[in-house]
């Protein structure tokens, strides 16, 4: 009986530590070498195809996918980009492309100074859209706040020069 005794406890508590470990979480496996995740556009961001060069590599853009340019890329127009950020047109033209620069599938290569500029149109009438007449708003207060400095500095010099009378 009382090695019955001892055999249960024993059993359950072998039953009470198999189920605590069950519990326990362990930590995630390793693979060797993990793959590397390819950059994928956002949703709903409008990521159009062709090269960029940036840093100092070119990276191609199809379909929303983007890769290292690790060969030349000879174009339907006969347009060659090749990894180091040289365009070669038809006639044998060469552009190099400089930090930044995009160049569209068709070859024609656009300055990020450009880039820069659209984006700036294209946030200010995204502003004008979501806020109809805010901006208009902001210049007509700016100014009214320019002409009452003006009155106020105006103000100030004919105060000087009314005590530069009084004193000579």
């Amino acid at each position: 009986m009382n090695q019955l005794f001892r055999f249960v406890i024993l059993g359950a508590l072998l039953l009470g530590a198999a189920r605590t470990q069950a519990q326990t979480k362990l930590p995630p496996r390793r693979a060797g070498a993990p793959a590397r995740p390819r950059p994928v556009a956002a949703a709903g961001v409008g990521v159009k195809d062709g090269f960029a060069l940036v840093n100092g590599r070119v990276m191609l853009t199809e379909q929303g996918l983007i890769n290292p340019l690790t060969a030349d890329k000879k174009l339907l127009n006969g347009y060659v980009v090749s990894p180091t950020g040289l365009v070669t047109s038809p006639s044998g033209t060469t552009t190099q492309m400089a930090e930044g620069d995009a160049a569209s599938l068709t070859g024609r290569i656009t300055t990020h100074k450009a880039i820069a500029e659209q984006d700036s149109l294209l946030k200010i009438q995204q502003y004008d859209i979501r806020y109809p007449g805010k901006r208009e708003k902001m210049a007509k207060e700016r100014e009214r706040k320019e002409k009452e400095k003006a009155k106020r500095d105006e103000a100030i010099e004919k105060a000087k020069a009314k005590r530069e009378k009084a004193k000579g």
